[in-house]
């Protein structure tokens, strides 16, 4: 599956090792968080870069404690209007400081890209067959905002500043 960095498609250097499999010492690889709860101390002292991938219900605190131990987090979209995984990436970033690559992966589309990045987002695993312009599109259609993001790149609405809501 293309990889989506920046509004386009860039080089995916990690690959998803499935439950049961071996998992090599030599690369980054990306295990499941159900594999880490069960496995963890064999991942002690580990040379190549580890990530964990999160279902869409798994609580960032759940993998608070362990953060410096992942270069990566990949935050599961079971279906587009599942929402679960926006808070889960803004958790990490604001209430645990996480500073890795979060990635979505699962059932995303190009409409929730630029929100995908406000709440922390670095890289998408986008459909095969996906057209990079419309991604890329995706980051420069809205241009003002109503919720402040990570990045407050977006200046707020009139609206927002005339309720002073926040």
């Amino acid at each position: 599956m293309p990889l989506i960095e920046n509004g386009r498609i860039g080089e995916d250097a990690w690959s998803f090792i499935p439950d049961g499999e071996p998992v090599p010492n030599d690369r980054p690889v990306i295990i499941s968080f159900e594999r880490w709860q069960a496995e963890r101390d064999g991942f002690e002292g580990r040379n190549a870069k580890l990530g964990v991938r999160l279902k869409s219900g798994t609580l960032a605190g759940a993998i608070a404690a362990d953060l410096d131990r992942f270069a990566l987090v990949a935050v599961e979209f079971a279906k587009f209007r599942d929402g679960r995984g926006f808070s889960t990436a803004r958790e990490l970033r604001e209430r645990y400081g996480y500073t890795g690559e979060i990635r979505a992966v699962g059932h995303v589309i190009p409409d929730q890209y630029l929100y995908l990045v406000r709440t922390g987002f670095t890289s998408v695993e986008a459909p095969e067959g996906t057209n990079p312009e419309s991604w890329a599109n995706a980051l420069t259609e809205v241009t003002i905002a109503f919720q402040p993001s990570l990045d407050d790149t977006a200046p707020l609405s009139l609206l927002r500043r005339k309720l002073k809501v926040g």
